[in-house]
This record gives C-alpha cells, sequence and structure tokens, in this order.
C-alpha cells in the first residue's frame, strides 16, 4: 500500500523514479536474458490438453522470424488486423508487429461483415490476419466477403497457414521502433454504442501489464491460465506483456470454458487466474459442482465491471485466495487502480484499489472539471503513461476525452478516501435522474447482489414521463427459488432508501454482453422499450 494522507481528491503519482521506457522487443529481451530455457507459453487444446509449447528462447526466435516477414510485406507503421480467438500464432503476431514497427488492429472474433467492415475501414488496415472459423462464426468466410469491397488490403493470411505466415522471413529486417510509438489500435467495448479505436503505444502497453503483473503477485516460473480474450487490452496487455515481462508461464485457452479450465487448474497447479466477473461467477459454480482441487490458486484478478462484495467472499472460501480488483479502461493500456493482495477485506470487497503505479487519479466535478474534498463523488480522471495516443482519426473525441491540461476522463463516477482508496459508484452517463434525484446504479447492484437467489443483476435507467427515468432491475437466478416483486422490493427496502427500489423487475436467463464480458445494459434499455421482457408482479 502506498501511505499518504490526501487534503482532496487527487492522488499523486507514486512508485519512485519512473522507470526507462520500453518497446515490446525491449521486454521480450530482457525476459529471454532472465530465463531462456524456461516454458513461456503453452497452448491448451479444447479439452484443456497441453499442444505446442515455447520456451522464452523459442518465442523470441519465432517472434523475430515472423517479424522479418511481416516487414517483407508491409512498411513501417502499417496497420494489420487480427481476426482470430486465442491461438499462439495471436501472439506471435502481437510481439512481431511489436519488433517490426506495425500497428496491429485487435478484432472480436464474433464480429459479423457490418462491425469488420467498420473497423478495417476506420483503421486504415492494409492487411487481414485470420483463422478460418471459431465457435460456429465462418471467420474467412466473412473476413473474404468484406475484404473484397475494400482496396486497401492487400494481404489476407490465415494463421494456421505457417507457410503463408512466414513467407519472406529472409527478405525483411527487424526495425526499432520508439517506446511512444503506436503499436495497437484497440476498438472500446461498446458498452454504450458503436466503438471508437483507442491507438496505444509500446510503452503504455508494457509497462502497464507488467506493473499490474507485479502488484498481482506474479513472479519468475510462475503457471498463470489465459482465458480471457486477446482482442482486449486484458488479454493482449495484462497477461500476455505483463505475464511475459514478470517470466510466468501462460497457458493460453482457445476459449473460455469454465469446466475446462477447472481441470486445467487443477493439472498443471495454475497459482495465477485472471477473468471477468462473469467468468469467475461460472467458474466457482463449476468448481462447487465438479469438486475439482484448486487449492494451487494463489491470487486472483479481476475487473472490467464492478466486483460485487459477494463475488470476493464466494471467491475466497472455493480457492482460499482473495480476488484483486484492477480498474481501467482500454484508453489506458488499461490498468489505473488495483487493490493490493494484503488489502484488508474492506478494501478488496468496496474499493477497488489504490492507483497504480506512475499513475496520477483525480476526482473532479462533471459540472466544472474542479478537484473535490475527500469523499464527494465526481468523475474518476487519470493522468499517466499509460494513456492512450488518442481516438483514431477521431480529434474531437480526443479532445472531449482528453482535457487540455492532460486529464483522461473516465466517464466513470466515484469517491476517494484519504488513503487514496476509490470507490466507484456509477457511470456519469449511467446515473439516473428519477424525479430530479440523482441514482447510481452500482450502489442497488451491490445490494441485490447480497440477495442469495441472485447471481448476477444489471439496474437500468427507464425513460417515464412522470419520474423522467425509471429504475429496472434485471437480474439472473439459477437457484430454482420463485422470485415476486413484493419479496424483492421488501428485500431492497430493507438496506436503501425508498426512491432507490426499482419500478421494474425483470429475471433473465443470459445477457447481453460485449466481447470482453461486460453487460450491455443500453441493450437491456431497448429491448426493454421494445416490450422483450416480461416484468415481475
Amino acid at each position: 500500500m502506498y501511505k499518504v494522507a490526501l487534503t482532496e481528491s487527487y492522488f499523486p503519482a507514486q512508485g519512485g523514479p519512473e522507470p526507462s521506457p520500453m518497446t515490446v522487443g525491449d521486454m521480450l529481451r530482457q525476459s529471454v536474458e532472465a530465463a531462456p530455457q524456461q516454458v513461456a507459453l503453452k497452448e491448451l487444446t479444447y479439452e484443456g490438453e497441453i499442444s505446442r509449447c515455447w520456451t522464452y528462447a523459442e518465442l523470441l526466435a519465432d517472434s523475430e522470424r515472423l517479424a522479418r516477414a511481416l516487414a517483407s510485406r508491409h512498411p513501417e507503421g502499417a496497420r494489420v488486423a487480427v481476426y482470430a480467438n486465442n491461438v499462439p500464432e495471436w501472439v506471435l503476431l502481437e510481439l512481431a508487429c511489436g519488433l517490426a514497427g506495425i500497428t496491429l488492429v485487435t478484432v472480436n472474433p464474433a464480429y459479423q461483415k457490418r462491425e469488420l467492415k467498420y473497423v478495417l475501414e476506420q483503421s486504415r488496415s492494409e492487411a487481414i490476419y485470420y483463422v478460418a472459423d471459431f465457435r460456429g462464426n465462418p471467420m474467412q468466410e466473412i473476413a473474404d466477403a468484406v475484404c473484397d469491397d475494400i482496396p486497401a488490403i492487400t494481404h489476407r493470411i490465415l494463421l494456421t497457414d505457417h507457410d503463408a505466415l512466414y513467407a519472406g522471413e529472409d527478405q525483411g529486417a527487424l526495425r526499432d521502433p520508439k517506446p511512444q510509438d503506436p503499436v495497437q489500435l484497440q476498438y472500446t467495448s461498446g458498452t454504450t454504442g458503436f466503438p471508437k479505436g483507442a491507438l496505444l503505444h509500446h510503452n503504455g502497453l508494457v509497462r502497464n501489464g507488467t506493473d499490474t503483473m507485479a502488484r498481482g503477485g506474479m513472479e519468475k516460473g510462475d503457471v498463470f491460465v489465459h482465458m480471457m480474450p486477446l482482442f482486449h487490452t486484458t488479454g493482449c496487455a495484462i497477461l500476455v506483456l505483463g505475464g511475459l515481462g514478470r517470466c510466468g508461464t501462460m497457458l493460453l485457452a482457445p476459449m473460455f470454458d469454465p469446466a475446462v479450465i477447472a481441470r486445467v487448474i487443477e493439472a498443471q497447479r495454475a497459482k495465477f487466474i485472471l477473468g471477468v466477473p462473469t467468468m469467475l461467477v461460472a467458474l466457482i459454480d463449476e468448481v462447487r459442482r465438479s469438486g475439482r482441487d484448486v487449492s494451487s490458486t494463489q491470487r486472483i484478478m479481476s475487473g472490467g465491471a464492478m466486483v460485487a462484495p459477494q463475488l470476493c467472499r464466494d471467491a475466497k472460501e472455493v480457492f482460499g485466495a482473495p480476488v484483486q480488483i484492477v480498474y481501467g479502461q482500454t484508453e489506458t493500456s488499461p490498468v489505473l487502480t488495483q487493490a493490493w493482495y494484503d488489502d484488508s477485506l474492506e478494501d478488496l470487497t468496496e474499493t477497488i484499489g489504490q492507483p497504480a503505479a506512475h499513475t496520477e487519479i483525480s476526482i473532479r466535478d462533471p459540472q466544472d472539471n474542479t478537484v473535490l474534498p475527500i469523499g464527494q463523488q465526481g468523475e474518476i480522471c487519470a493522468r499517466a503513461y499509460s494513456v492512450m495516443l488518442g481516438y483514431n482519426d477521431n480529434p474531437e473525441a480526443t479532445a472531449a476525452t482528453i482535457d487540455s491540461e492532460g486529464w483522461l476522463h473516465t466517464g466513470d463516477l466515484g469517491r476517494m478516501d484519504a488513503r487514496g482508496y476509490v470507490r466507484i459508484t456509477g457511470r456519469v452517463k449511467e446515473m439516473i435522474i428519477r424525479g430530479g434525484e440523482n441514482l447510481f446504479p452500482a450502489e442497488i447492484e451491490n445490494v441485490m447482489l447480497e440477495h442469495d437467489a441472485i447471481d448476477e443483476v444489471a439496474v437500468v435507467g427507464i425513460p417515464d414521463e412522470k419520474w423522467g427515468e425509471q429504475v429496472a432491475c434485471f437480474f439472473r437466478n439459477s437457484s430454482g427459488e420463485t422470485l415476486s416483486a413484493d419479496n424483492l422490493k421488501a428485500f431492497i427496502r430493507d438496506r436503501l432508501s425508498p426512491q432507490k427500489t426499482p419500478a421494474y423487475w425483470i429475471s433473465v436467463s443470459e445477457w447481453p454482453l460485449t466481447g470482453s464480458g461486460k453487460i450491455q445494459k443500453f441493450k437491456l434499455a431497448e429491448a426493454f422499450a421494445a416490450g422483450e421482457f416480461e416484468i415481475l408482479s
């Protein structure tokens, strides 16, 4: 824990002198020097068996081979898209782009034609590297149809076709990108609409990943399960760049399957796991059902959405390890705050930790941008080495997000205490204004998650002629217990004031999710307005 005694909601950068800026290549070569023959990457099959493996020395060699091949095809600064699930070639392409001075455009493997076309055109990609299909999605067919209409796409290469992938490796040369050069173009998760492309640089991604895994307790040789999608910063920055930067051994799962992941943790004696809350809920349910021995797990990290206190308690019971919450955004490479392993139970379950190393965090008045007193609610803002270069070809959106003093405005509401610990209280745009009173979904959600029959919950504002907005509570109940609006109202009225009681209660069996596992609340609101849900009476 950083020892501070703040007098206002501003946390100055901590962590001592800033380390020298780094590129992806700098990080990889340092790890090879430290542990050349240690296993860096193990590929898992869909059944959880070990397939191919790479030592750190082998990973560098193959990454350099691919970097030379890329350099023979693409000029420095080119953008190339990767449209694939979690396969080792994705990781190799990520590292190779860093060595070749090329910007990798990450694409959700669930994307369909319209979505893929938007990303390829908006990013100005000149190539696509893809797999044939994933989970029934005919990705090669989709990509070929889309690329037929985009003349700028000059190369289409299957990641599984190694002859094509490595073609030209004897003709290209490694390049020398700088730490502030762009290396990835990541598209935001789309919880509020169509995504924007955040242009991220080497130093932000590499240092943020390694700093996050260091606070997470990752040590040289630790085995960790990689079950997050690679196209998201959590997957390719925290786990890949951070895990490799800390000299861990990565078990790369092609997709998230709780039964497979539980079996892998047991068989490989994994020490570290990271998953969004929806993943951890499913994994906990699976371990309780199967009785798998997951006692090797010493560290669990989660974020990407509010992590409920009950989930933290369940994880501690099932795995014997606390959940270290991380909070951040794609635009910040991504982590801004993180819990410490030895934090109190209260801090682990009620806060999102302290700011990351070398990161300034402030809580500001959304109206006049002034720093607020300790404990007052406002917008969480950040200024750090990890902040994006900007939104791709969108200076207006960039200027609206990063102010003239370099503060990135997250759009999230929160409070900071005198120690610099931050609590999330909601979204600026998700704030519900009912009869002139500001209500914050996160507060209501955390209370409802204390109900024994409710597994997951999302609170959304619904337009209302009289009140302006009313509160709707969507929840998932797998307990088999029959719930009524009356008993749910009684439950929340015992814990919160009357105006925070939802007017509508809706039971759902599944959620509309982004590719990174966040609930898309705007889709719930749209479906509600279209009359697609049955309201509990």
